[in-house]
């Protein structure tokens, strides 16, 4: 195999004339590299992608859920919730009370989730990252105040520099009503907005409000939706909610925070494969000029291969001597591709300059998250796709070998 890898070596870096062989080995090495680099690329890109926008979901999830498995609601004051309020790991307790209702603001109206919070919400550190315009205030000398998604702001053009205009908050009245006027069907509360937030479209609906007007909005005076949790950094998650799950009983749903939403994670999963698989078309493709290539350096080394056999080299030496030379066109292009890509992305990580466009105020540029995983990834990839080439080519490059040899 020594020998192999050395002509292999001999034919690819010959310092010689130029050849058309040599112009279309270097398309093929070029062919490997674009592919290699677009596929770290684009895989770093939704990297930065997605870690942007599980950032933006943790924001606003708890990393720990209980909800009631049967109802909407239940009363958070028992003996084991009331324990675990005092767990020293705890971060925030927050108890949650939600319902849809209908929203008027001057003359527009809307659907919409409205979320009332206990106090401890606000111990959320990242809340203020979510935040467009004004502040995640709800409470201030004596007054409540509602901070709304974006979708909620744009659709009723809410004006948060506005004294004089509330928010009219109706909610279906429990037990219903007998009166022939239809507005005495509905509880109606009045609220002045403090910020609007920006998260994703499942959350850019909601209305989050002290959880004291929530109740006098539902005639909902002890029950609650839920209760979130988030830990101090460090704390075991998994073994928290199995120990939530086992000692609250089977009447509760105890979720993580990707329980929370499985479609979120899926979707992300499913895209990420979903590029993964279209670029190593791609370089499937590229890699498969490789057969052409070595095709054409079989037929430009006739004589050579007639020479070796003649010399004692058997069938295997000549398949190892095309074998090695495409593996080694691959893996020039491969590694160059990689590097490239690399610097490429560190490049895009510190100064930003591909920006995404738009009006998004997230992020400017496009982000970018390298995972060591995904350079192995790319390079066990392209490396089994050359192999596979390369091997083809062998197998061909040593049909009519005796008819060369008769040539000769």
């Amino acid at each position: 195999m020594n020998t192999s890898i050395y002509i292999a070596k001999r034919y690819l870096f010959s310092g010689k004339k130029m050849h058309a062989i040599n112009i279309i080995s270097g398309i093929s090495v070029t062919g490997v590299l674009f592919g290699s680099a677009a596929l770290i690329i684009l895989l770093s890109v939704f990297n930065g992608l997605e870690k942007v926008i599980l950032s933006l979901y943790s924001n606003f999830t708890p990393e720990i859920k209980i909800e009631a498995k049967l109802g909407k609601t239940f009363n958070p004051n028992t003996p084991y919730f009331n324990n675990l309020h005092q767990d020293a790991r705890l971060l925030s307790f927050t108890e949650v009370l939600q319902e849809k209702v209908f929203i008027k603001y001057m003359d527009r109206t809307d659907i919409a989730t409205i979320k009332g919070v206990s106090d401890e919400f606000l111990r959320n550190p990242r809340l203020d990252s979510t935040i467009q315009t004004g502040s995640f205030l709800l409470k201030s000398n004596g007054r409540q105040y509602a901070v709304m998604g974006s979708i909620i702001q744009a659709g009723l053009g809410v004006n948060l520099n506005s004294e004089f205009s509330p928010l009219q908050i109706y909610s279906a009245r429990r037990g219903g009503s007998n009166s022939l006027n239809p507005l005495y069907d509905f509880n109606l509360r009045n609220i002045y907005p403090s910020g609007v937030f920006a998260i994703q479209q499942d959350f850019d609906n909601i209305v989050v409000v002290p959880i004291e007007f929530t109740r006098s909005l539902l005639d909902q005076p002890v029950e609650v939706s839920s209760i979130e949790l988030n830990y101090k950094e460090g704390t075991n998650l998994a073994a928290a909610q199995q120990k939530i799950q086992d000692k609250a009983g089977g009447q509760f749903i105890v979720r993580s925070r990707a329980q929370q939403d499985t479609e979120l994670y899926k979707t992300l999963n499913f895209e990420r494969w979903a590029i993964f698989m279209i670029l190593t078309f791609v370089v499937i493709i590229a890699a498969f000029n490789i057969i052409g290539t070595l095709t054409m350096l079989v037929i430009d080394k006739r004589k050579d291969i007639a020479i070796l056999t003649s010399l004692g080299a058997n069938k295997q030496i000549i398949k190892g001597i095309f074998f090695c030379e495409g593996m080694m066109i691959s893996l020039v292009g491969c590694i160059t591709g990689l590097f490239l890509g690399l610097v490429f992305c560190i490049l895009q990580q510190h100064y930003g300059f591909i920006k995404i466009g738009g009006s998004m105020s997230v992020i400017d540029a496009y982000p970018i998250d390298i995972k060591a995983r995904d350079v192995g990834l790319v390079f066990l990839t392209v490396t089994i796709i050359s192999a596979i080439a390369s091997g083809i080519s062998a197998q061909l490059s040593i049909k009519g070998l005796d008819d060369i040899k008769q040539d000769l």
